[in-house]
């Protein structure tokens, strides 16, 4: 069965020291292991942020393992902590164009197994607006990957508006990815941050883009959610209640209810769980799930689906909208025959 893969992350092999380049620290850099295993280290302030193997730069590694999980095409995007919303924004932009030129090169060499999303210098609206078309019409991306918030904005904030309105004047997806959780005090242990904290960022994009009335203001807007839309699935009929109970509260910016947007947002499938999936399916809709992997990483599906494609509760239709027919309508492809 054809697989497309909308949630994976990839690094270049290499890219320039931005400290020098920039004049200040806080970037990403690799630096390669020694031991001979060709994993690399992704390296913060002079520590260690994570290590990584070789399939996160390599892409014909990278190729095998999509081969060995019947993966058939993968929509690359750069690892979230590269977003760098944090630096000044002429550096985020000329980091963001040497990271979608490098996407561009990976899809030029091999057309029939990627696709990329883009990234953005989204502190500066105008900028990252600007670098959007510039993804679709010169680079041909199918979208564009941002964080579930920028600095102190939430994703409602209408400083961005610049930037919907741009991705519905060329008809650029959106895949929205949790970041910048909180790392210390009550979340300093046991992985919090990756175990709860990015289902509740997740759930807390939604909720803005709803309440904020995003979704209202710019009606072609497509947007897709990572990790299966996080805790939003599970608390939406709290969140609608919320609505109707407390409007004063909820309803301050757009007076639609949050369950009108189920059959409108998207969600990737990666919720590890058969129950979960069920619920999701349920709540979002079949046609509004689409296979998500977060390959190379250790809390992804790396199996790419197999629980779903195995599943005797799922309909052969059913399989096909979650592996590539929900994800080309959303990305607008067609596959070669």
């Amino acid at each position: 069965m054809i697989k497309i893969d909308i949630h994976n992350h990839i690094l270049p092999q290499s890219w320039p020291n931005l400290k020098e380049r920039y004049g200040y620290d806080g970037f990403i850099e690799m630096e390669e292991c020694c031991d001979g295993s060709g994993k690399s280290r992704m390296m913060k302030n002079g520590q260690l942020f994570r290590v990584v193997e070789k399939n996160c730069y390599n892409l014909e590694e990278r190729l095998k393992e999509m081969d060995a999980t019947g993966v058939t095409i993968q929509v690359l995007s750069t690892v979230p902590v590269m977003f760098s919303y944090w630096a000044k924004a002429e550096d985020t932009l000329d980091l963001s164009r040497i990271l979608n030129d490098d996407l561009a090169r990976s899809v030029s060499k091999y057309p029939h197994r990627f696709r990329a999303f883009g990234t953005l210098p989204m502190q500066a609206p105008e900028m990252a607006a600007v670098e959007l078309k510039r993804c679709v019409n010169e680079l041909g991306f199918v979208g564009v990957q941002i964080g579930s918030h920028i600095n102190e904005w939430n994703l409602d904030a209408p400083e961005l508006y610049p930037v919907w309105q741009a991705a519905e004047d060329v008809d650029c997806a959106i895949f929205v990815h949790p970041w910048d959780m909180q790392l210390d005090g009550r979340h300093s242990k046991y992985w919090l941050p990756w175990l709860v904290g990015m289902p509740a960022e997740t759930c807390t994009a939604i909720c803005c883009m709803i309440f904020g009335g995003v979704l209202k203001k710019f009606p072609k807007l497509k947007v897709c959610f990572a990790h299966g839309g996080g805790s939003f699935p599970f608390t939406v009929g709290r969140i609608a209640h919320g609505f109707e109970a407390r409007p004063d509260l909820c309803a301050v910016s757009c007076d639609v209810n949050p369950m009108d947007y189920l059959g409108r947002i998207y969600t990737d499938t990666l919720v590890h769980e058969a129950n979960a999936l069920d619920l999701l399916l349920n709540t979002i809709g079949q046609d509004h799930v689409i296979l998500g992997t977060d390959y190379p990483f250790p809390l992804g599906d790396l199996t790419a689906g197999s629980a779903i494609e195995s599943s005797q509760a799922l309909s052969s239709d059913v399989k096909k909208k979650l592996f590539h027919g929900n994800g080309m309508k959303f990305l607008n492809i067609k596959l070669d025959k």
